[in-house]
């Protein structure tokens, strides 16, 4: 999802589920649905939202060099490449993270899995008043968005920069209810994703939608801390490949993961693309698996 991983967010609870997919390609591939035959002159069909990114023109061509035809279709909003991979419209898509598809999943009862990692977009904590996260002083305050998705991210991120303790522990539906108030260094308030901002001379520090960063007068090397990638509780963001629960022992499909994550061109076109804050991962795909399971499970417990 590159930068757009922070813009979907919101988008959560109002994903329509059934849209009119215009001038979506129809029909099955020559990989054929649970295929796992071999990947020579085969052509799968790619949702993805943002066709001209940098990684897609290199990823085409390392496919073809492998004898896979890939055949990217372009989405113009988040809401269509799940259900156009349901239908069976395409075969594989890729443009969100573990979070956007358990919602999905739970909505319309599909069983859309990972079949790999491609990178993370670390949301990060931006200070005009302090330089780290030690000098920020015990009781000030921290502003976060006020979006149900990047609130749980963003006080996620304060927890692992011990500036929060969380009762739970932290999930993908924290609020500021979930925070331990006695065990916490700082205040939470929560503002507009839009206006953090220009509230950030106002507090000690803010974490920033990606796409607000800009706006703010920052860079994404100036955050102070960020999402860890390695810490269980960043899992939940990793965006993936997605396919149907049928097709996801495919060995094309998974040569084609192989290739996403391997191929030098790609991986800097991808890092290009997102302005230069992914963080590609190869991350096992049963732990993919494993957290699509516990955050489907945590949506549920919060209804």
């Amino acid at each position: 999802m590159s930068r757009r991983t922070t813009s979907i967010l919101a988008a959560l609870a109002v994903v329509p589920l059934f849209v009119a997919l215009a001038g979506c390609a129809t029909g099955s591939t020559d990989a054929g649905s649970g295929s796992d035959g071999s990947s020579e002159d085969e052509v799968v069909k790619i949702g993805v939202v943002g066709k001209g990114d940098e990684q897609w023109p290199a990823f085409v061509d390392a496919a073809a060099e492998e004898g896979i035809t890939v055949e990217l279709v372009d989405f113009g909003s988040y809401e269509q490449p799940n259900p156009a991979l349901t239908e069976g419209e395409i075969d594989l898509n890729q443009f969100q993270h573990i979070v956007y598809l358990a919602e999905y999943n739970n909505a319309s009862g599909s069983d859309l899995t990972p079949i790999g990692s491609t990178a993370i977009y670390p949301l990060g904590l931006y200070s005009k008043k302090y330089d780290d996260v030690d000098s920020i002083p015990e009781g000030e305050t921290v502003a976060v968005p006020d979006d149900a998705s990047n609130q749980a991210r963003a006080l996620n991120v304060l927890q692992q920069a011990g500036l929060v303790e969380l009762k739970s522990g932290g999930t993908p539906y924290s609020d500021l209810a979930d925070v331990d108030t006695d065990k916490s260094k700082v205040k939470v308030t929560a503002l507009e994703a839009a206006l953090i901002p220009t509230s950030l001379p106002d507090v000690a520090a803010a974490i920033i939608n990606n796409d607000f960063v800009q706006d703010a007068g920052l860079t994404f090397e100036d955050a102070i801390a960020q999402d860890d990638p390695e810490d269980a509780s960043a899992l939940p963001y990793v965006n993936i490949f997605a396919a149907r629960a049928e097709d996801a022992d495919n060995e094309t499909y998974l040569k084609l993961v192989e290739i996403f994550q391997t191929n030098e061109a790609v991986q800097k076109g991808l890092l290009e693309s997102s302005g230069g804050t992914a963080v590609a991962l190869q991350t096992p795909v049963e732990d993919l698996v494993a957290s699509l399971a516990k955050v489907q499970k945590d949506a549920d417990a919060k209804k």
